[in-house]
């Protein structure tokens, strides 16, 4: 592991923001570094015709599909060498999940509480909350039980509590907990995964209950339902949270984030939706049609994707599947690709397996 690239990562992560030029010049020193040290992806700017000579900018360096995590070990490091290995939960080829190594996790864990404690906490130093997903220690591949760990340990006080287990959700403590909040006026946080909130919303439902959460109180879900609860429009999703928890809508936040990044995005609240999405100063997005790789002109439907300074051993420039749109201030998250645009992120995938397969 390169400890002095850890450490001007670091060091970084840790400014009030950056240059273009700053952006520049760090992207294209850890693009040289990853052209030398993952195979994979130098024989994919090999194909592309792209040498760490040519690379001018940021958007110079090539995408690689997030689908490839899944095919091919993205690594500068050696794969056993990992501090953690982080490993996607969702799978659209038999059981084969993509695995994203990290030699040390100190990068990801400063990523991650940088940007959770100006976009979520936004000044609170603390708050007792609630984890509507499994622990990390029954979920240890898991990024998201990472990151909810970190939440609850940097952020979170003593009596934080985990309302859902590898066997399901337990609401009666969370119950009391809520209760509890609006009873003492202190205010509190839930956190989790959309198709958890869900379930909560219909146990409260059945049994009639809301809250009034005091003053302060925020909700956070990271989107998503991947079949584990019924699928809500976003208009439903968050007037059901504020409904039930009573929490204002400008404090219901929206993380959107991936294991194949180091990196998470926040919007500033979904009074409206969908949400503006944006990320820190070392990570920027852009959006393009997979078919050409070139950017789509400002105002159209593109494909995301996002170039994660963060994701220092394996590729920090990835195309995803989701499809957007550039706005003011970031851009608005619609979707998944379909139609044409799947058929160019699977085209691109074809080319990049191609190039990457000794």
């Amino acid at each position: 592991m390169n400890h002095t690239l850890v450490e001007t990562l670091l060091a970084f992560l840790a400014q009030d923001g950056c240059t273009d030029v700053e952006f520049d010049r760090l992207a294209l020193h850890l693009s040289a570094e990853q052209h030398a040290g993952n195979p994979a992806f130098r024989r994919f700017c090999q194909l592309r015709g792209v040498a760490p000579r040519t690379v001018k900018s940021w958007r110079d360096i090539p995408a690689v599909p997030i689908t490839a995590f899944k095919e091919v070990t993205l690594s500068c490091a050696p794969a056993d060498s990992a501090e953690r290995v982080f490993m996607t939960s969702g799978t659209t080829r038999g059981d084969v999940k993509g695995r994203h190594y990290h030699p040390t996790i100190a990068v990801w864990d400063a990523s991650m509480t940088r940007t959770f404690a100006a976009r979520f906490m936004q000044g609170v130093p603390r708050l007792r909350m609630a984890i509507l997903f499994p622990s990390e220690q029954e979920m240890p591949n898991s990024s998201l039980a990472h990151y909810l760990a970190l939440a609850v340990r940097e952020f979170g006080t003593a009596d934080s509590l985990y309302a859902v287990g590898l066997q399901g959700m337990d609401v009666e403590p969370l119950r009391h907990m809520l209760r509890e909040a609006e009873r003492t006026r202190q205010p509190c946080a839930l956190l989790g995964a959309s198709f958890s909130f869900v379930h909560l919303m219909d146990a409260f439902a059945r049994t009639g209950e809301s809250f009034r959460l005091p003053a302060g109180s925020r909700i956070l879900d990271t989107g998503g339902y991947k079949g584990h609860s019924r699928e809500l429009p976003l208009e439903d999703f968050y007037a059901g949270l504020s409904a039930t928890f009573g929490v204002p809508r400008a404090l219901c936040i929206n993380m959107y984030g991936m294991t194949e990044l180091s990196t998470q995005l926040y919007d500033e609240g979904n009074a409206v939706v969908p949400s503006v999405k944006s990320g820190p100063h070392w990570l920027r997005s852009r959006l393009v049609d997979p078919l050409s790789g070139r950017e789509v002109p400002r105002g159209e439907r593109g494909v995301l994707v996002h170039c994660d300074l963060a994701n220092f051993n394996s590729v920090t420039t990835i195309l995803t599947e989701d499809v957007g749109i550039a706005v003011d201030g970031g851009f608005l998250l619609l979707g998944r690709a379909e139609g044409a645009q799947a058929k160019g992120c699977s085209l691109a995938v074809q080319e990049f397996l191609q190039a990457a397969r000794p």
